[in-house]
């Protein structure tokens, strides 16, 4: 179906997000930080962006800031488990994300949003 990227700095997070989507046909790709994200992005051009914001290295914000530069339209799902996470979630779509989960999320939601962000006419 689709290529997806997920941003994650925990290896159970991605595992666990790449079996749900796999399972739904999507081609996954991971990335344990931002940086390696970018460099993904570049090499593959996913079709949808899944990022974590609190990351080492290079965090989600600044991960969605250079995405918008570079792939305007490329929609992105924020997910965060962060305590202060609706804070950080609205700055990110501000910034220029598509949607957004707070962890811990079901397989379902995860789905429903990756839907509708892949959807055609999307990103909404």
């Amino acid at each position: 179906m689709a290529k997806i990227l997920v941003i994650d700095d925990e290896p159970q997070i991605r595992r666990v997000l790449r079996q749900v989507l796999e399972r739904a046909g999507h081609d996954v790709d991971e990335a344990a930080d931002g940086a390696e994200g970018l460099v993904n992005v570049r090499a593959r051009m996913p079709d949808l962006i899944i990022t974590d914001i609190m990351m080492p290295n290079r965090e989600g914000i600044e991960t969605i800031r250079e995405l918008r530069r570079e792939t305007p339209g490329l929609p992105i799902l924020v997910i965060s488990g962060n305590p202060d996470s609706a804070l950080y979630m609205e700055m990110a779509k501000l910034l220029g994300a598509h949607a957004a989960l707070a962890k811990p999320f079901r397989s379902e939601e995860l789905l429903r949003a990756v839907g509708q962000l892949l959807a055609p006419g999307q990103p909404a």
